[in-house]
């Protein structure tokens, strides 16, 4: 049964439009893949690297041995190993769903990094493209994937786009391209990873259950980054009051950040640490009062809330103690007229109706989106040498058909509820208890609030030895966190010492 949830999520390729589309002649013969080898070096710690850069499309079948698509990546990797099977070699994928791999691509993974201002707005080109520092390619090949309807990749032969949008069908999708290219490079006895990002943490979950159920491949360690598995904690149903609670901590901390807290405690830490307290507590048991919380004790929790989130009692009283995030975004700034970001809530926005009750963009976005993805098409196309009658889709929404299906087989069938990839996590960690999760949340990450994380963990059932095995950081900054330069650095010692320790038994 299908259930389409209204959600902006999940990254920051949801706030572009996609490109001028393409049109390419049809033909009755199947396209081959086609990819572009260049030879490419990037200098990280002090240390030169030489790299193959393979940047193009590879050609997917069914079970039936009939083509159905052409699935875009770009691969990097080391040259002179002397072993690739011992190599470790990282899947990464952004989010959306429908959002190509530019962000991590361009943000902290791959070798190149564009250069954006944080907090604030990028000026337009020209920009700046440099070494990254902060990538990992000087501990894992590199693999950066394009779900179909973004990037290079489409439905060919029979296949059509719509067919592979939704929960499962991508899950399945990307663990075939997964299971190819390791064949094809023959990598099956290297230490392997998944990186994704936002929704691609959501499609992690799916992807490492169904590598190791239906095609034998255990993976050494999944990187979540900015996560979210059940999607209760994000919709803020009529009725339903977990997504207030989830939200509360990403607000303290907003507020904390633009001076909204009243005699604003010196760590944020610890504040942050205060907020959960009153979330699981006194604030679940006074939502689950409902109608019923009235009188000293209702006043008491306003008071409690206006505190930890900087909105007035008088707003919080019109919203029955139940602010949904679009909400605050718009209005613990209202005084100033500026809107706060999803994205990243250090980040602001002119906010130009200031009676409107929701944001009509992201000021994160609209900061750094132009740089991103003019950097990338630059490098894409002159650097990595791509063919320029291929266009290359930042993002799925605005193509003929898109229409996610959010129904997840695992989650069982009946009256339909938000998706919970979780319960494929833990069957996975389970089936394989050497198996590694490390989780990077953002502070100021209003898109998957990392309290949202945590109760999701602390829910999936799983025996103790087996839940230490997933390891949570937690950075100054957002959904992006990688944007923020101390965060980025911290991002890839983390990330990096990760890798090294889970590749080696």
């Amino acid at each position: 049964m299908k259930f389409i949830y209204q959600l902006t999520l999940f990254c920051a390729a949801l706030f572009l439009a996609p490109l001028a589309l393409f049109s390419q002649a049809k033909s009755d013969t199947i396209p081959k893949g086609e990819v572009s080898i260049t030879n490419q070096t990037v200098r990280i710690d002090g240390k030169v690297i030489n790299y193959k850069a393979i940047a193009g499309t590879m050609l997917l079948r069914n079970n039936d041995d009939e083509p159905i698509a052409l699935h875009g990546f770009t691969a990097y990797l080391k040259d002179g190993v002397t072993d690739a099977k011992t190599r470790p070699i990282s899947f990464v994928f952004n989010g959306g769903p429908g959002s190509s791999s530019i962000w991590l691509h361009m943000g902290v993974i791959g070798p190149k990094r564009a250069v954006v201002n944080d907090p604030g707005f990028t000026p337009a080109a020209p920009y700046t493209l440099e070494d990254n520092n902060a990538s990992i390619l000087d501990v894992s090949d590199i693999v950066m994937m394009d779900p179909i309807g973004t990037g290079l990749s489409h439905a060919v032969g029979k296949a059509k786009n719509k067919d592979f949008w939704g929960v499962d069908q991508d899950i399945r999708m990307i663990s075939q391209f997964i299971r190819q290219f390791v064949n094809e490079n023959d990598r099956w006895n290297s230490p392997k990873y998944l990186i994704g990002e936002s929704y691609g943490t959501f499609r992690n979950a799916g992807v490492m259950h169904y590598l190791q159920q239906n095609m034998g491949m255990s993976v050494n360690g999944v990187v979540m980054v900015s996560a979210v598995f059940d999607l209760r904690t994000l919709v803020f149903a009529q009725g339903d009051d977990i997504s207030y609670v989830m939200n509360l901590p990403t607000y303290a901390a907003t507020a904390w950040y633009h001076d909204k807290v009243p005699n604003k405690p010196a760590s944020l830490a610890a504040f942050i640490q205060e907020s959960r307290e009153f979330a699981k507590g006194e604030y679940t048991t006074a939502l689950m009062e409902g109608d019923g919380l009235v009188g000293e004790a209702r006043k008491k929790i306003a008071e409690r809330l206006s505190y930890f989130t900087g909105l007035s009692l008088e707003y919080l009283e019109r919203a029955d103690l139940r602010v949904r995030q679009p909400e605050f975004t718009e209005e613990l700034l209202r005084d100033q007229r500026k809107t706060v970001g999803r994205l990243d809530s250090r980040f602001t926005g002119i906010n130009q109706d200031p009676l409107s009750q929701y944001s009509v963009y992201d000021p994160q976005s609209a900061a750094i989106s132009p740089g991103y993805t003019a950097m990338f098409m630059d490098y894409f196309y002159n650097t990595l040498k791509v063919n320029k009658e291929s266009t290359y889709y930042t993002s799925a929404y605005g193509r003929q058909g898109f229409d996610w299906d959010w129904d997840h087989a695992i989650n069982g069938a009946g009256f339909p509820t938000p998706p919970n990839t979780g319960t494929d996590m833990a069957l996975a960690m389970s089936r394989n208890p050497y198996m590694k999760v490390l989780i990077l949340n953002g502070y100021y990450d209003l898109a998957t609030p990392f309290y949202g994380v945590e109760y999701s963990i602390d829910h999936l059932g799983l025996e103790k030895d087996i839940k230490k095995n997933i390891i949570m950081k937690y950075y100054e900054g957002g959904h992006m966190m990688y944007t923020h330069r101390p965060s980025l650095e911290k991002f890839k010692k983390e990330t990096a010492e990760f890798i090294l320790q889970t590749s080696k038994h």
